[in-house]
């Protein structure tokens, strides 16, 4: 887990980085004309991002090009983000030529939370209408859910947090006086997979030999899962279930 701990924290930025230069190195130095068309076809797979899925090649590299862009115009610091005359944002240029540079001290210091976090800014958001979407209850379709920025962000954020993986406390070891396990998600904005969580508290009833839960907030409720060997159970929590030893916020 240590050794691997540092590609999951830069898997954006690898991915980005690693796209950047093949792009760079193979449209500007290897690939002939007659080869761009081939090149493009198969560039385009790799970048490919269908609404509602995550891309890491895709973000890495668009965001790279934004900053070496940014850098190059001069469209940044505190000058650039207090400037509100409209149009002064979008046609500055000051013709620094800093991107090369910034983007090499972006990939030496930074990991993906805070290259996220700095560098994916609403404008970034909003040009590439980068969208939060999810399915319709009803219809199943895919729809967007959210065109606001920040919640696109901070929803990437926490995606990103702790690795990606959801935070999983055990609050009660014995739980009802059982000795059965009880588990509980911390909610932090997105909701945990249900099929695997399900797969999860199957390995672990091998693991504990009893009945094993997890507590999870899914869409607007709060719901135990639960599984003793049999058929994995499904209820929302309520009142009159027993209460673990322990709670989290």
């Amino acid at each position: 887990m240590y050794y691997f701990a540092p590609q999951a924290m830069t898997k954006i930025m690898n991915e980005g980085w690693a796209t950047y230069w093949h792009s760079t190195l193979m449209t500007r130095h290897f690939v002939e004309a007659r080869e761009v068309v081939d090149y493009a076809d198969h560039h385009s797979g790799t970048v490919h991002m269908p609404p509602g899925n995550f891309n890491p090649y895709k973000i890495g590299v668009e965001l790279f090009r934004d900053i070496e862009d940014r850098w190059n115009r001069g469209r940044f610091g505190r000058e650039y983000e207090q400037a509100d005359r409209l149009g002064e944002k979008k046609s500055r240029d000051k013709g620094l030529g800093l991107g090369r540079e910034k983007i090499f001290e972006v990939r030496r210091v930074y990991n993906d939370v805070n290259f996220i976090d700095e560098f994916m800014t609403d404008e970034f958001i909003e040009k590439r209408r980068f969208y939060q979407y999810g399915r319709d209850p009803h219809t199943g379709q895919l729809k967007i859910v959210s065109r606001d920025p920040k919640r696109i962000k901070q929803t990437l954020l926490y995606q990103l947090t702790n690795m990606g993986k959801p935070f999983i406390y055990v609050v009660d070891g014995n739980y009802a006086n059982r000795g059965e396990l009880y588990l509980a998600h911390r909610h932090n904005g997105l909701d945990i997979e249900i099929k695997t969580a399900v797969e999860t508290l199957k390995n672990l009833f091998q693991i504990w030999k009893r009945p094993v839960h997890i507590q999870a907030r899914i869409d607007d409720d709060m719901i135990l899962l639960s599984f003793a060997g049999d058929q994995p159970r499904q209820q929302v929590i309520h009142d009159d279930l027993p209460k673990p030893a322990h709670s989290i916020e």
